[in-house]
């Protein structure tokens, strides 16, 4: 099974949220909901996994140890279906000046080893640099949840039970290949795992040892592995050397390809083959764009040449990010100011509104960002 059925807008990691799957509180820690609870309907359900499983008793226990219902999972996996971005909100937190930054800074630690790894798979190393950025924010946001914990709830109790199994075996089979121990095995909460946040299916087919130790460790601090294995999907998912992702229409060096306009009457972009290899890591125009454009920032190309329209209340992102700087300063902070009208900025909206006798809506407008100047 590929990942193209488990697409969570952005992997639903890092991208939205603080850490991948926004499973840390502030203080860093776990989420009180991401902790186990006693349930005895998921606990028969184990008992019930376990004597069918096939994997030997001592593994299971391993495995398991520690390990519970999260309720906080089975919350996630409901609420994030219908979530939706335009590609402007999405490239304004994929392609960021700091993820654009951070991004050449990693692929000027790492250069040797992912020069090294491009030669290897024929994947450029700035687009396994911006795969990194993308999906764990160069590693800073790989995921605490315990993936026994996060897939065997899912398989239990969430909308895709059989697919979640077949990862909770998947992760069990990972264990027992001794890649990595129990303790160690942590991800998003949909167990999503590592630096590159593979599914335990997607691991157990594309994972690599790069460094040669024996075990193919997508979760540790160095990333070799994890980097590897992401360049190792694409490659054998028909990524072709020497061909470009794509481009915008109009800018220096364009290849050929089809023409893409995902937000109509925003930029166009002409993208190739390896596009859609990008999007077999997650089936999202946005996502391979993401993906496409960050890779060439990472590389010294410029911010996209041709700006996107206003939005459906007629404001700009730079109009937004006047809101949201305007919200903050007056005592209503959106938690930053990147013109993505995310939750946190509609709450400062609301409780402005609400501290000036406004109609209570949380929605931005022209009007507003006026009474803030």
């Amino acid at each position: 099974m590929d990942r193209r059925t488990f697409s969570l807008g952005l992997t639903g990691l890092a991208l939205w949220g603080c850490s991948a799957g926004g499973a840390q509180t502030p203080s860093g820690g776990l989420a009180d909901d991401l902790r186990p609870v006693s349930n005895t309907g998921y606990d028969a359900w184990v008992a019930n996994y376990r004597a069918r499983s096939g994997f030997s008793q001592d593994l299971l226990s391993r495995a398991f140890s520690g390990t519970g219902y999260l309720p906080g999972v089975v919350a996630r996996d409901r609420n994030q279906v219908e979530f939706r971005r335009t590609l402007e909100d999405y490239l304004a937190i994929t392609v960021s000046d700091d993820r654009v930054e951070k991004g050449r800074a990693a692929y000027a630690q790492y250069r040797g080893t992912l020069e090294a790894i491009a030669a290897r798979y024929g994947v450029p190393a700035p687009v396994i640099t911006a795969i990194w950025g993308v999906e764990s924010y160069y590693g800073e946001r790989r995921g605490d949840v315990p993936v026994i914990s996060a897939t065997s709830t899912l398989a239990y109790d969430g909308r895709r039970g059989a697919f979640f199994e077949e990862q909770l075996t998947a992760a069990l089979r990972i264990l027992q290949n001794g890649d990595v121990a129990p303790r160690n095995m942590t991800g998003s909460w949909a167990g999503a795992m590592g630096h590159t946040q593979f599914i335990p299916t997607s691991y157990q087919a594309f994972a690599v040892d790069f460094t040669g130790d024996g075990r193919r460790d997508i979760w540790a601090d160095d990333p070799s592995d994890a980097l590897a294995s992401a360049a190792a999907y694409l490659q054998r998912n028909g990524w072709r050397e020497g061909l470009a992702w794509g481009a915008e229409v109009g800018s220096p060096g364009a290849p050929s390809g089809r023409v893409i306009t995902p937000q109509g009457g925003g930029p166009s972009f002409v993208v190739t083959r390896n596009f859609d290899v990008i999007k077999r890591y997650n089936n999202s125009d946005s996502y391979a764009i993401g993906v496409g454009h960050l890779s060439d920032r990472i590389a010294g190309g410029p911010p996209l040449r041709t700006p996107f329209p206003p939005d459906r209340y007629g404001l700009t992102k730079d109009d937004r990010i006047a809101l949201q700087e305007g919200l903050t300063a007056a005592g209503f902070d959106t938690g930053g100011a990147d013109g993505v009208i995310g939750p946190n900025s509609q709450d400062a909206i609301r409780a402005y509104q609400a501290s000036r006798g406004l109609l209570v809506t949380g929605e931005p407008s022209q009007e507003l960002l006026s009474s803030l100047r």
